[in-house]
């Protein structure tokens, strides 16, 4: 009887780890999400995107209703970024598979695959390692265009676009027993915002249709 105690005890442990685990990565997706549509205007408790931490001298465009994208506006963007390469381009998924397309097709050679720093596999566009974000939307309207998107290039750390965040980072509190069921509850938090500290770390390209 007690080891049927104790496995049941340890089933329900392995239980509420690994749905504090699940919120956890909720948490992450909110950010990711946050990062990128973020507005106080909208809600108080959200923060600014990092499109409204662009300035527009540090805005790129594909032309007055969108255009495919080409490396010359690639470039321009990323030229806008100072004192060094942008430490990530940031885009949709979309993007990705253009740029991709638009490497193969120039015969550039300015987009190859190689391992970060944590032996995983990234792409880099000319030694700049390339991230997706899948909350980075596709149908962006630009003029007379409604299906465009962005690319945002960036360096981050101090005196650049920086992540904020309360003392602990994200953490996970136990509540304790519910009153009106018979269960216990965990809230996961993390108290967070992010902010450019030089307008000069942070460029983007808009306007590039399908």
């Amino acid at each position: 009887m007690d080891n049927f105690l104790k496995a049941t005890r340890s089933n329900l442990q392995d239980l509420e780890a690994a749905v504090v685990q699940l919120k956890a990565k909720a948490v992450r997706t909110k950010f990711e999400d946050t990062f990128i549509n973020g507005d106080i205007a909208v809600d108080a408790k959200s923060f600014d995107r990092v499109d409204k931490l662009t300035t527009a001298g540090q805005t790129v465009s594909m032309g007055t209703n969108g255009a495919a994208l080409t490396l010359d506006k690639l470039d321009e963007a990323i030229d806008k970024v100072v004192e060094g390469k942008p430490h990530m381009l940031l885009m949709s998924r979309r993007s990705r598979r253009k740029l991709t397309a638009l490497s193969r097709a120039t015969g550039s050679g300015m987009l190859v695959t190689d391992s970060n720093e944590f032996g995983q596999m990234m792409e880099y566009y000319d030694g700049v390692p390339i991230g997706v974000n899948d909350h980075i939307a596709d149908d962006q309207t630009v003029g007379t265009s409604d299906d465009c998107s962005s690319i945002f290039a960036l360096q981050y750390g101090e005196g650049a676009v920086s992540g904020l965040t309360a003392p602990g980072g994200l953490t996970a509190e136990r509540v304790g027993s519910l009153e009106a069921k018979d269960a216990t509850r965990v809230r996961v938090k993390w108290y967070t915002a992010v902010a450019n500290f030089n307008a000069l770390k942070l460029s983007k390209l808009v306007g590039i249709r399908d």
